[in-house]
Protein backbone atom coordinates (compact mmCIF):
# COMPACT_ATOMS: atom_id res chain seq x y z
CA UNK A 1 0.00 0.00 0.00
CA UNK A 2 1.13 3.16 -1.08
CA UNK A 3 2.47 5.35 2.20
CA UNK A 4 -0.91 7.21 3.68
CA UNK A 5 -0.71 11.36 2.64
CA UNK A 6 -4.57 12.02 2.97
CA UNK A 7 -6.87 11.00 5.42
CA UNK A 8 -10.89 11.40 5.88
CA UNK A 9 -12.78 11.74 9.07
CA UNK A 10 -16.37 11.28 10.05
CA UNK A 11 -18.76 11.09 13.39
CA UNK A 12 -21.74 8.40 12.70
CA UNK A 13 -24.89 8.01 14.67
CA UNK A 14 -25.94 9.42 17.95
CA UNK A 15 -23.68 12.13 18.85
CA UNK A 16 -21.40 12.14 21.63
CA UNK A 17 -19.10 14.37 24.31
CA UNK A 18 -15.95 14.25 23.16
CA UNK A 19 -16.30 13.91 19.26
CA UNK A 20 -14.70 17.07 18.39
CA UNK A 21 -12.18 16.55 21.13
CA UNK A 22 -10.82 13.67 19.03
CA UNK A 23 -11.18 15.03 15.76
CA UNK A 24 -8.90 17.94 17.39
CA UNK A 25 -6.16 15.29 17.92
CA UNK A 26 -6.43 13.24 14.71
CA UNK A 27 -6.27 17.24 12.88
CA UNK A 28 -2.89 17.79 15.16
CA UNK A 29 -1.34 14.37 15.20
CA UNK A 30 -2.08 14.50 11.62
CA UNK A 31 -0.39 17.76 10.67
CA UNK A 32 2.66 16.78 13.15
CA UNK A 33 3.16 13.51 10.86
CA UNK A 34 2.32 15.48 7.61
CA UNK A 35 -0.99 14.17 6.59
CA UNK A 36 -3.83 16.22 4.82
CA UNK A 37 -7.08 15.90 7.15
CA UNK A 38 -10.80 15.33 5.13
CA UNK A 39 -14.16 16.37 6.96
CA UNK A 40 -16.62 14.59 6.27
CA UNK A 41 -20.03 15.84 6.90
CA UNK A 42 -23.05 14.16 8.91
CA UNK A 43 -21.60 10.20 8.77
CA UNK A 44 -21.57 8.38 5.43
CA UNK A 45 -23.97 10.34 3.84
CA UNK A 46 -21.18 12.90 3.07
CA UNK A 47 -19.56 10.18 1.38
CA UNK A 48 -22.51 9.43 -0.99
CA UNK A 49 -22.28 13.47 -2.01
CA UNK A 50 -26.04 14.07 -0.56
CA UNK A 51 -25.78 17.74 -0.43
CA UNK A 52 -26.39 20.06 -3.55
CA UNK A 53 -22.60 21.97 -2.42
CA UNK A 54 -19.78 19.85 -2.11
CA UNK A 55 -18.42 21.75 0.82
CA UNK A 56 -21.18 20.58 2.38
CA UNK A 57 -20.24 16.89 2.47
CA UNK A 58 -16.60 17.54 2.64
CA UNK A 59 -13.83 20.12 3.86
CA UNK A 60 -10.30 20.50 4.59
CA UNK A 61 -9.69 20.33 8.61
CA UNK A 62 -6.60 22.68 8.77
CA UNK A 63 -5.33 23.83 12.37
CA UNK A 64 -7.57 26.98 12.23
CA UNK A 65 -10.59 25.63 11.54
CA UNK A 66 -10.14 22.63 14.12
CA UNK A 67 -8.29 25.81 16.98
CA UNK A 68 -12.05 26.32 19.10
CA UNK A 69 -13.78 23.18 18.42
CA UNK A 70 -11.83 21.20 21.07
CA UNK A 71 -14.72 22.09 24.31
CA UNK A 72 -17.68 22.40 21.96
CA UNK A 73 -20.49 20.56 22.18
CA UNK A 74 -22.17 17.77 19.73
CA UNK A 75 -20.01 17.10 16.88
CA UNK A 76 -18.73 20.03 14.49
CA UNK A 77 -18.68 17.50 11.45
CA UNK A 78 -22.82 17.02 12.00
CA UNK A 79 -23.56 13.24 12.65
CA UNK A 80 -26.68 11.14 11.01
CA UNK A 81 -27.68 7.51 9.76
CA UNK A 82 -27.50 6.64 6.36
CA UNK A 83 -29.63 3.31 5.55
CA UNK A 84 -28.30 3.91 1.65
CA UNK A 85 -24.89 2.76 2.60
CA UNK A 86 -26.41 -0.82 3.76
CA UNK A 87 -26.11 -1.36 0.21
CA UNK A 88 -23.09 -3.22 -1.68
CA UNK A 89 -23.23 -0.83 -4.29
CA UNK A 90 -23.80 2.19 -2.53
CA UNK A 91 -20.67 1.19 -0.77
CA UNK A 92 -18.67 0.66 -3.39
CA UNK A 93 -19.37 3.96 -5.17
CA UNK A 94 -17.95 5.67 -1.61
CA UNK A 95 -14.93 3.48 -1.89
CA UNK A 96 -14.29 4.60 -5.10
CA UNK A 97 -15.04 7.97 -4.23
CA UNK A 98 -13.04 8.50 -1.48
CA UNK A 99 -10.12 6.79 -4.31
CA UNK A 100 -10.48 9.71 -6.46
CA UNK A 101 -10.81 12.44 -3.81
CA UNK A 102 -7.26 10.81 -3.06
CA UNK A 103 -8.44 9.79 0.62
CA UNK A 104 -6.63 7.00 1.56
CA UNK A 105 -8.30 6.01 5.00
CA UNK A 106 -10.08 6.75 7.14
CA UNK A 107 -11.07 7.62 11.16
CA UNK A 108 -14.53 7.00 12.04
CA UNK A 109 -16.31 8.08 15.22
CA UNK A 110 -19.32 6.22 16.54
CA UNK A 111 -21.02 3.07 18.01
CA UNK A 112 -21.13 -0.70 16.23
CA UNK A 113 -23.69 0.04 13.15
CA UNK A 114 -20.59 3.09 12.47
CA UNK A 115 -18.11 0.03 12.85
CA UNK A 116 -19.68 -2.21 10.59
CA UNK A 117 -19.68 0.44 7.63
CA UNK A 118 -16.24 1.32 8.40
CA UNK A 119 -15.21 -3.23 7.99
CA UNK A 120 -17.42 -2.98 4.95
CA UNK A 121 -14.83 -0.30 3.20
CA UNK A 122 -11.91 -2.31 4.46
CA UNK A 123 -12.66 -4.68 2.41
CA UNK A 124 -13.26 -2.45 -0.18
CA UNK A 125 -9.46 -1.33 -0.09
CA UNK A 126 -9.98 2.16 2.35
CA UNK A 127 -8.52 1.59 6.02
CA UNK A 128 -10.84 2.69 8.30
CA UNK A 129 -10.05 2.93 12.33
CA UNK A 130 -12.39 3.13 14.55
CA UNK A 131 -12.78 4.95 17.73
CA UNK A 132 -16.10 3.92 19.75
CA UNK A 133 -17.97 7.07 20.00
CA UNK A 134 -21.54 6.74 22.03
CA UNK A 135 -22.50 7.52 25.48
CA UNK A 136 -24.85 3.70 25.54
CA UNK A 137 -21.00 2.19 26.67
CA UNK A 138 -22.50 -0.85 24.45
CA UNK A 139 -19.60 -1.95 22.75
CA UNK A 140 -18.17 -5.74 24.51
CA UNK A 141 -14.46 -5.10 23.27
CA UNK A 142 -14.07 -2.03 25.51
CA UNK A 143 -14.24 -0.89 29.30
CA UNK A 144 -15.56 2.72 28.19
CA UNK A 145 -16.80 4.87 25.15
CA UNK A 146 -16.33 8.45 24.36
CA UNK A 147 -18.55 10.69 26.06
CA UNK A 148 -20.07 7.66 28.39
CA UNK A 149 -18.33 9.46 31.41
CA UNK A 150 -19.89 12.76 30.42
CA UNK A 151 -23.20 11.30 30.32
CA UNK A 152 -23.36 9.75 33.45
CA UNK A 153 -21.96 13.18 34.91
CA UNK A 154 -24.98 14.44 34.05
CA UNK A 155 -27.41 12.25 35.31
CA UNK A 156 -25.50 12.32 38.20
CA UNK A 157 -26.04 15.98 38.58
CA UNK A 158 -29.37 15.91 37.64
CA UNK A 159 -30.11 13.15 40.23
CA UNK A 160 -29.00 14.85 42.86
CA UNK A 161 -30.72 17.86 41.96
CA UNK A 162 -34.10 15.79 41.85
CA UNK A 163 -33.39 13.92 44.87
CA UNK A 164 -32.79 17.74 47.00
CA UNK A 165 -36.32 18.49 45.68
CA UNK A 166 -37.87 14.67 46.32
CA UNK A 167 -36.43 15.31 49.79
CA UNK A 168 -38.06 18.63 50.28
CA UNK A 169 -41.65 17.84 49.21
CA UNK A 170 -41.45 13.91 50.61
CA UNK A 171 -41.56 12.36 47.09
CA UNK A 172 -40.42 9.41 45.50
CA UNK A 173 -38.98 10.14 42.69
CA UNK A 174 -38.63 8.06 38.88
CA UNK A 175 -35.89 9.07 36.45
CA UNK A 176 -35.22 7.98 33.33
CA UNK A 177 -31.94 7.90 31.36
CA UNK A 178 -30.42 6.68 28.46
CA UNK A 179 -28.38 3.49 27.51
CA UNK A 180 -30.99 1.83 24.45
CA UNK A 181 -29.95 -1.83 25.45
CA UNK A 182 -26.61 -1.32 27.88
CA UNK A 183 -27.75 -0.41 31.26
CA UNK A 184 -24.38 1.24 32.24
CA UNK A 185 -25.61 4.83 32.51
CA UNK A 186 -28.16 3.65 35.13
CA UNK A 187 -26.14 1.20 37.08
CA UNK A 188 -23.15 3.75 37.12
CA UNK A 189 -25.77 6.69 37.98
CA UNK A 190 -27.70 4.51 40.63
CA UNK A 191 -24.61 3.54 43.05
CA UNK A 192 -22.74 7.29 42.11
CA UNK A 193 -25.85 9.29 43.91
CA UNK A 194 -26.86 6.56 46.13
CA UNK A 195 -30.28 5.65 44.65
CA UNK A 196 -32.03 2.99 46.46
CA UNK A 197 -33.50 1.07 43.43
CA UNK A 198 -32.46 0.34 39.46
CA UNK A 199 -33.97 -0.76 36.21
CA UNK A 200 -32.05 -2.44 33.38
CA UNK A 201 -32.70 -3.63 30.39
CA UNK A 202 -30.41 -6.54 31.00
CA UNK A 203 -32.73 -7.83 33.88
CA UNK A 204 -35.77 -8.79 33.92
CA UNK A 205 -38.29 -6.93 36.78
CA UNK A 206 -41.43 -7.15 38.84
CA UNK A 207 -43.50 -3.89 39.24
CA UNK A 208 -45.11 -5.45 42.46
CA UNK A 209 -41.56 -5.83 43.50
CA UNK A 210 -41.08 -2.15 43.05
CA UNK A 211 -43.86 -1.07 44.46
CA UNK A 212 -43.59 -3.32 47.34
CA UNK A 213 -39.95 -1.81 48.00
CA UNK A 214 -40.84 1.79 47.63
CA UNK A 215 -43.74 0.84 50.35
CA UNK A 216 -40.63 -0.10 52.76
CA UNK A 217 -38.89 2.27 51.60
CA UNK A 218 -41.32 4.72 52.78
CA UNK A 219 -42.32 2.88 56.01
CA UNK A 220 -38.52 3.58 56.85
CA UNK A 221 -39.01 7.08 56.25
CA UNK A 222 -36.71 7.32 53.33
CA UNK A 223 -39.83 9.34 51.55
CA UNK A 224 -37.49 10.23 48.80
CA UNK A 225 -36.56 7.18 47.14
CA UNK A 226 -35.59 7.61 43.67
CA UNK A 227 -35.73 4.70 40.90
CA UNK A 228 -33.24 5.06 38.32
CA UNK A 229 -34.57 3.20 34.77
CA UNK A 230 -32.82 2.60 31.52
CA UNK A 231 -34.68 3.56 28.48
CA UNK A 232 -35.82 0.37 26.64
CA UNK A 233 -36.10 -1.30 30.01
CA UNK A 234 -39.67 -2.24 29.18
CA UNK A 235 -39.60 -5.40 27.38
CA UNK A 236 -37.90 -6.83 30.49
CA UNK A 237 -40.98 -6.11 32.92
CA UNK A 238 -43.22 -9.67 34.10
CA UNK A 239 -46.24 -9.54 32.48
CA UNK A 240 -48.45 -7.04 35.28
CA UNK A 241 -51.54 -5.61 34.21
CA UNK A 242 -50.42 -2.31 34.79
CA UNK A 243 -53.14 -0.31 32.64
CA UNK A 244 -56.24 -2.16 34.76
CA UNK A 245 -54.65 -0.25 37.83
CA UNK A 246 -54.76 3.21 35.92
CA UNK A 247 -57.91 2.64 34.82
CA UNK A 248 -58.75 1.87 37.85
CA UNK A 249 -58.12 4.64 39.32
CA UNK A 250 -60.95 6.45 36.99
CA UNK A 251 -57.67 8.27 34.49
CA UNK A 252 -57.99 7.52 30.49
CA UNK A 253 -56.36 4.80 29.55
CA UNK A 254 -56.10 2.89 25.93
CA UNK A 255 -54.89 -0.29 24.80
CA UNK A 256 -52.11 0.96 22.80
CA UNK A 257 -50.75 3.11 25.21
CA UNK A 258 -47.32 1.94 25.91
CA UNK A 259 -45.65 1.98 29.25
CA UNK A 260 -43.32 5.17 30.01
CA UNK A 261 -41.35 7.21 32.79
CA UNK A 262 -44.52 8.79 33.51
CA UNK A 263 -46.86 6.30 33.26
CA UNK A 264 -44.71 4.14 35.91
CA UNK A 265 -44.54 6.77 37.94
CA UNK A 266 -48.44 7.22 38.31
CA UNK A 267 -48.75 3.08 38.53
CA UNK A 268 -46.41 3.53 41.56
CA UNK A 269 -48.26 6.68 43.21
CA UNK A 270 -51.39 4.15 43.22
CA UNK A 271 -49.73 0.81 44.37
CA UNK A 272 -47.74 2.89 46.91
CA UNK A 273 -50.10 5.70 47.60
CA UNK A 274 -47.25 8.16 47.39
CA UNK A 275 -46.43 10.97 44.83
CA UNK A 276 -44.22 9.52 42.92
CA UNK A 277 -42.85 12.24 40.25
CA UNK A 278 -41.29 11.05 36.90
CA UNK A 279 -38.60 13.27 34.99
CA UNK A 280 -36.92 11.94 31.28
CA UNK A 281 -33.02 13.56 31.57
CA UNK A 282 -32.86 13.24 28.00
CA UNK A 283 -30.44 14.28 25.46
CA UNK A 284 -28.64 17.00 27.58
CA UNK A 285 -26.42 13.57 28.13
CA UNK A 286 -25.46 14.04 24.46
CA UNK A 287 -25.18 17.36 24.19
CA UNK A 288 -22.89 18.35 27.34
CA UNK A 289 -18.90 19.69 27.38
CA UNK A 290 -16.61 16.62 27.72
CA UNK A 291 -15.52 15.47 31.13
CA UNK A 292 -11.63 15.59 32.08
CA UNK A 293 -11.84 11.81 30.75
CA UNK A 294 -13.52 11.78 27.68
CA UNK A 295 -11.50 14.65 26.49
CA UNK A 296 -8.23 12.93 27.25
CA UNK A 297 -9.46 10.15 25.55
CA UNK A 298 -10.23 11.44 22.94
CA UNK A 299 -7.16 13.05 23.20
CA UNK A 300 -5.05 9.30 22.95
CA UNK A 301 -8.03 7.20 20.41
CA UNK A 302 -6.83 10.45 17.93
CA UNK A 303 -3.24 9.90 18.29
CA UNK A 304 -2.96 6.65 18.18
CA UNK A 305 -5.78 6.41 14.78
CA UNK A 306 -3.24 8.70 13.55
CA UNK A 307 -0.12 6.22 14.43
CA UNK A 308 -1.86 3.25 13.13
CA UNK A 309 -2.31 4.59 9.66
CA UNK A 310 1.34 5.73 9.60
CA UNK A 311 2.98 3.09 11.15
CA UNK A 312 5.77 1.11 8.76
CA UNK A 313 4.84 -1.73 11.18
CA UNK A 314 5.07 -4.82 8.24
CA UNK A 315 3.52 -6.96 10.84
CA UNK A 316 0.73 -4.33 10.68
CA UNK A 317 -2.49 -5.23 7.90
CA UNK A 318 -4.46 -1.43 7.58
CA UNK A 319 -7.26 -3.43 5.38
CA UNK A 320 -8.61 -5.60 8.07
CA UNK A 321 -9.45 -2.39 10.18
CA UNK A 322 -8.98 -1.03 13.96
CA UNK A 323 -11.37 -0.46 17.16
CA UNK A 324 -9.59 1.55 19.39
CA UNK A 325 -11.19 0.98 22.86
CA UNK A 326 -10.28 0.90 26.67
CA UNK A 327 -8.94 -2.43 28.36
CA UNK A 328 -7.50 -2.73 32.29
CA UNK A 329 -7.98 1.38 31.87
CA UNK A 330 -4.95 2.15 28.78
CA UNK A 331 -6.32 2.91 25.77
CA UNK A 332 -5.48 -0.17 23.14
CA UNK A 333 -6.08 -1.39 19.86
CA UNK A 334 -7.91 -4.45 18.22
CA UNK A 335 -8.92 -5.81 15.44
CA UNK A 336 -12.65 -4.74 14.21
CA UNK A 337 -13.93 -8.26 13.34
CA UNK A 338 -12.59 -9.06 17.52
CA UNK A 339 -14.60 -5.52 18.53
CA UNK A 340 -17.60 -7.08 16.77
CA UNK A 341 -17.19 -10.19 17.60
CA UNK A 342 -21.44 -11.57 18.67
CA UNK A 343 -19.99 -14.33 20.56
CA UNK A 344 -18.77 -11.59 22.88
CA UNK A 345 -21.17 -10.24 25.29
CA UNK A 346 -20.75 -7.03 27.16
CA UNK A 347 -19.96 -7.71 31.02
CA UNK A 348 -22.77 -6.60 33.37
CA UNK A 349 -22.12 -6.68 36.92
CA UNK A 350 -25.40 -8.36 38.19
CA UNK A 351 -24.16 -8.74 42.11
CA UNK A 352 -24.24 -4.67 41.78
CA UNK A 353 -27.19 -4.47 40.43
CA UNK A 354 -29.44 -6.38 43.56
CA UNK A 355 -26.99 -4.80 45.62
CA UNK A 356 -28.47 -1.42 44.84
CA UNK A 357 -31.73 -3.20 44.79
CA UNK A 358 -31.03 -4.51 47.91
CA UNK A 359 -29.70 -1.77 50.57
Amino acid sequence: MDKIKRIGMLTSGGDSPGMNAAVVSVARCSMKKGLQLMGIKRGYNGLLGLSENPEDDIEYLDPETVLDIMDMRGTYLRTARCMQFLQPEVRSKAAEDLHKQGIQALVVIGGDGSYHGALELCRLGVPCIGIPGTIDNDLSYTESTLGYDTAVNVCVEAVRSIRATSRSHDRPAVVQVMGRNCGDIAMRTAIATGAEMVIVPEMEWDMEEIADRLKYLISKGNTRATLIISEHCWHKMKPFDWRKIIADSGRVIHDDDTLNAERLALVLKLMSNTEARATVIGYTQRGAIPTAYDSAFAFEAGRMAVELLTSEDGQRDLTTGYAIGVRDGRVYHTPFADALDENKKKFFDENLYHVVNSL
